[in-house]
C-alpha cells in the first residue's frame, strides 16, 4: 500500500509499505479522508518529540473497515467509522482520577500513519474512541473528530454566560472550531482576532460579531475600544506564541478567564503580571488532549448536525499532491485540506 513518511523536516516520502494485518481486537481502516493539520504542520516543518522521523504521518482520519480482527464487537468489514488516534490505558493514577488525557501511555501509542491507503487501529483505540459514521456525514467532516475533542476539552469546565464576551486569538481552524463552540456554549459576542483577511471574513459567516486584523501588539486596542475598555470575559488564545500567551492576560476582564490552548515549543517561557492575576483575580488554564468523554460529546456534536465544519475544508487532493497542500498552508493559504487516498 501507499502510505506518507516524514522523513525528515520539510520532506516527505510517498513509499510502498506492506499493508497491516489485524490482531485479536483491531481494525484495519481503508481511509477515505485525511485532514491537514496544524500539528502536522508544525512536524513538516521543525519536527516533533512525539514523532521520531522517519514517521508514517497523519493523524486526522475516517474510513471504512475493510478488515475486522478477531473478538472485535459492534464492527464489521465494510462499516464506515471514525475515529481518533489515542486512547488511555484505564489503569493508570491519571485514569482513575478522570483524567485520562493526562495518562502517559496515550502520548506514547499514538496511531500515525492517516496520510495512507490503510491505518491499523490497536484495540484500545477501537473499544473507547471508534464510532460508527453517520451516513449524512461526510467522510471528510467525520475526519474532525480529534480536533474537534480537544477542543471541546477546553470547553468542558467553562460555564460561558450569554453576556459574556469571548475573544478567540487565531484565525486558523482551531481558532474556528472554537468559534464554533462558543456559539453552541450560549456566547452572544463573539471576537476573532488574527492576521489573514480570507480566514477572518470566514470567522463573519461562521458567526463571529466582530473581527479584528492585526498584529498582536495591535489587538489589545482593537479589543478594548470593542468592549469599551472592559476587556473580554473569556480568551481563547488558539496560536501557540508566548507573546500571545502572555498578552491574552492583558486582554481579560476583571474576573475572567484566559485558556492558553495553543502548545509552545518545549522549554518556552512567558512572564505574567502577577499584581494582574491576583487583584484582578485572573483565572489561567491551558487544557491538553482530550478524554473518551470529549470525544463523545464531539462525535455528538457533528452527528447531530450542532457543529457544522464544512465550510473549514477548503479543497480536496489525491494522496500524491500531499506536499501541495502543505505548501499550499505554509503560505498561509486554505484552513484545511482533505487527502482522498
Amino acid at each position: 500500500m501507499k502510505s506518507y513518511y516524514l522523513v525528515e523536516p520539510g520532506r516527505l516520502e510517498l513509499r510502498d509499505v506492506p499493508k497491516p494485518e489485524p490482531e485479536d481486537g483491531e481494525l484495519i481502516i481503508k481511509v477515505e479522508a485525511a485532514l491537514t493539520c496544524g500539528t502536522d504542520l508544525k512536524a513538516y516543518r521543525r519536527g516533533h518529540p512525539k514523532m521520531p522521523m522517519p514517521t508514517p504521518f497523519g493523524h486526522e482520519f475516517s474510513g471504512t473497515i475493510v478488515d475486522a480482527g478477531a473478538r472485535v464487537n459492534g464492527y464489521h468489514d465494510g462499516d464506515a467509522v471514525m475515529a481518533v488516534h489515542t486512547a488511555p490505558c484505564g489503569d493508570c493514577e491519571h485514569c482513575r482520577r478522570g483524567r485520562e488525557n493526562l495518562c502517559q501511555e496515550t502520548m506514547n501509542n499514538m496511531v500515525l500513519g492517516g496520510y495512507a491507503e490503510y491505518i491499523k487501529i490497536p484495540r484500545r483505540v477501537v473499544e473507547h474512541n471508534v464510532f460508527s459514521k453517520p451516513a449524512d456525514l461526510a467522510f471528510e467532516e467525520a475526519a474532525m473528530l480529534e480536533p474537534l475533542a480537544c477542543v471541546v476539552h477546553g470547553f468542558e469546565p467553562l460555564n460561558i454566560r450569554p453576556d459574556d464576551t469571548v475573544l478567540i486569538i487565531g484565525d486558523g481552524a482551531i481558532g474556528l472550531l472554537h468559534l464554533l463552540m462558543a456559539k453552541v456554549a450560549g456566547a452572544h459576542k463573539i471576537i476573532v482576532a488574527g492576521k489573514h483577511q480570507e480566514r477572518l471574513k470566514l470567522a463573519k459567516e461562521l458567526g463571529a460579531h466582530h473581527i479584528i486584523n492585526a498584529s498582536v501588539q495591535k489587538i489589545l486596542e482593537a479589543v478594548r475600544e470593542v468592549t469599551r475598555g472592559f476587556g473580554a470575559n473569556w480568551v481563547f488564545e488558539c496560536t501557540g506564541r508566548a507573546v500571545v500567551w502572555e498578552q491574552s492576560v492583558a486582554m481579560v476582564a476583571k474576573g475572567g478567564t484566559a485558556v492558553l490552548f495553543g502548545g509552545c515549543p518545549a522549554g518556552t517561557s512567558v512572564k505574567f503580571d502577577t499584581a494582574r492575576l491576583h487583584y484582578d483575580e485572573i483565572t489561567l488554564i491551558s487544557p491538553f488532549h482530550f478524554t473518551p468523554r470529549d470525544v463523545l460529546k464531539a462525535y455528538t456534536l457533528l452527528s447531530e448536525k450542532q457543529i457544522d465544519v464544512r465550510k473549514l475544508i477548503t479543497g480536496h487532493y489525491s494522496l500524491s499532491e500531499l506536499t501541495q497542500a502543505f505548501g499550499l498552508l505554509i503560505r498561509g493559504q486554505g484552513i484545511k485540506f482533505a487527502i482522498h487516498p
